[in-house]
């Protein structure tokens, strides 16, 4: 399919640079995006951080004006000839997908209902755990549905309920991260199961939003618990090319809100968010594995038919015509940012800070059922989902639980620190005194981050975590080479 031109690879060229500023904004800072509900503890009732805190932070600014600039000038760019035959190259790359596009993702999508029985324990994503052995039959019976199309909106409404269904167990706030993806594979599968016309039309811009508002909301973590993404960017620092973790949290934010935008612009705009948003999840495949590739599978795949751009009159685009959709961009990505983290932080208030009684155990069945363990501080998941449990017997005033946490941290260096065994090295004997140290350090930090809520001990917090880690990381490595240099001699 690439090989019949050399014309061909000139006019896609035009589309990788105006791919570039993508690239270097985006693309370095975030190389692998993985779910981190996936992978690390979490608890999402814990108080988010201010947006505030996230809006005087000054990486936020500088990210958000380059992926703005990137729009802009992809905007302009669109309605030049140079734009519009990038659109045709586009066009003629993908032009087997978007004659196929309907049976490469319904493929898609029953091998990933499949793939959810086969693996089993799981209600849609890898975090959302069960134990019913309805659930993994149901997602078969799904599987089964779906490639006829008479039975494909029985397919849609199965995982609606089935998405219902997990609210018995998972926080409503929790399932908001599934909620557009989820309704908008539903919505993808009730509308292609439709006889030809308007509506059937409609399937693909239907699934687009649902990504769309999908990838939006779930950005929300990035600013709102920047905490949780910690202990994977320790275990796996290479994700970051060496910028600091706070740094790079809050530009991998930016670059996946943005980009998810861009998924609702002009054709240029969100095929080339498309193509910028499936690297930087594909990317994740590796260094994360088989969970990241199913949990990722159908997003993934509705990312390479939204590239295609099939029933492109049909987009349900939000962007204006002309030279009026230039002058919009900002406007449009400010309403947007503004009207996400106002719905995100919101709605956590309603559900965790104002709603009480039933309504409260309804609303919030994951909560309640590890509140009776993590005493008076909130949000003590972190790694592993062990809990801080404080001190039973002290003060119950708020805050007093991650007091007791932070004293148990310290008794668990000096422990470390007392066992250690002096070896006269010099060396040695310093690092493995320090790395308890440091480690007590950034244990202590983290829980500060998820109770504390003072703006400039946040940052502060989040700077021990990064710096002392990555010293820890340098003292593992300088005694693995003196062993290496003793042994070799």
């Amino acid at each position: 399919m690439f090989s019949h031109s050399h014309r061909r690879f000139g006019v896609c060229s035009i589309a990788i640079r105006c791919l570039a500023p993508t690239a270097i904004a985006v693309l370095a800072p975030s190389t692998a995006s993985a779910h981190v509900k996936w992978f690390e503890a979490y608890e999402v009732a814990a108080k988010p951080t201010s947006i505030l805190t996230t809006l005087a932070l000054p990486y936020f600014w500088v990210a958000l004006l380059l992926v703005l600039a990137f729009f802009i000038a992809t905007t302009v760019l669109e309605q030049t000839q140079p734009g519009r035959l990038a659109l045709q190259g586009m066009d003629r790359v993908t032009s087997v997908l978007q004659l196929r596009a309907d049976q490469f993702l319904l493929g898609v999508l029953a091998a990933f209902f499949v793939s959810l029985f086969a693996v089993g324990g799981t209600y849609l994503t890898p975090d959302l755990k069960t134990q019913s052995e309805l659930v993994a039959w149901a997602q078969i019976g799904i599987a089964a549905l779906i490639p006829m199309r008479r039975t494909r909106p029985i397919a849609a409404i199965a995982i609606v309920i089935l998405w219902l269904f997990t609210l018995r167990d998972y926080d409503l706030f929790h399932l908001f991260d599934y909620l557009a993806l989820g309704w908008g594979l539903a919505g993808y599968l009730l509308l292609s199961g439709m006889p030809d016309g308007k509506w059937h039309d409609r399937r693909f811009g239907v699934l687009r939003w649902g990504i769309a508002l999908a990838l939006t909301w779930s950005s929300m973590e990035k600013f709102m618990y920047p905490q949780w993404f910690m202990p994977l960017l320790e275990e796996k620092p290479f994700l970051a090319f060496g910028i600091p973790f706070r740094e790079y949290t809050t530009m991998a934010g930016v670059a996946e809100f943005t980009l998810g935008f861009g998924l609702l612009w002009t054709p240029l705009v969100r095929r080339l968010s498309a193509l910028a948003l499936f690297a930087l999840m594909f990317a994740a495949v590796y260094p994360f594995g088989r969970v990241d590739m199913i949990g990722h599978a159908t997003i993934l795949a509705s990312l390479l038919v939204v590239l295609a751009d099939p029933q492109r009159e049909d987009a349900l685009e939000i962007a204006p015509k002309g030279k009026l959709a230039t002058i919009l961009v900002p406007a449009g990505l400010a309403v947007a940012l503004a009207v996400t983290m106002v719905s995100y932080a919101g709605l956590h208030n309603v559900i965790y800070d104002r709603t009480t009684g039933v309504l409260a155990n309804l609303l919030r069945p994951e909560s309640r059922t590890t509140a009776s363990s993590t005493g008076a501080a909130p949000g003590a998941f972190w790694r592993g989902n062990e809990h801080y449990h404080g001190d039973a017997t002290g003060n119950s005033a708020p805050g007093a639980g991650a007091a007791a946490a932070m004293i148990e941290q310290m008794n668990n260096m000096h422990a470390n620190t007392s066992s250690v065994s002096v070896t006269g090295d010099v060396t040695r004997d310093f690092i493995a005194l320090m790395v308890p140290h440091h480690q007590a350090a950034v244990d202590m930090a983290r829980i500060y981050l998820e109770t504390g809520d003072d703006p400039r001990m946040r940052l502060l917090a989040e700077h021990i975590i990064s710096e002392q880690a990555k010293e820890i990381e340098q003292m593992h490595t300088l005694v693995s080479g003196k062993n290496k240099t003793q042994t070799h001699h």
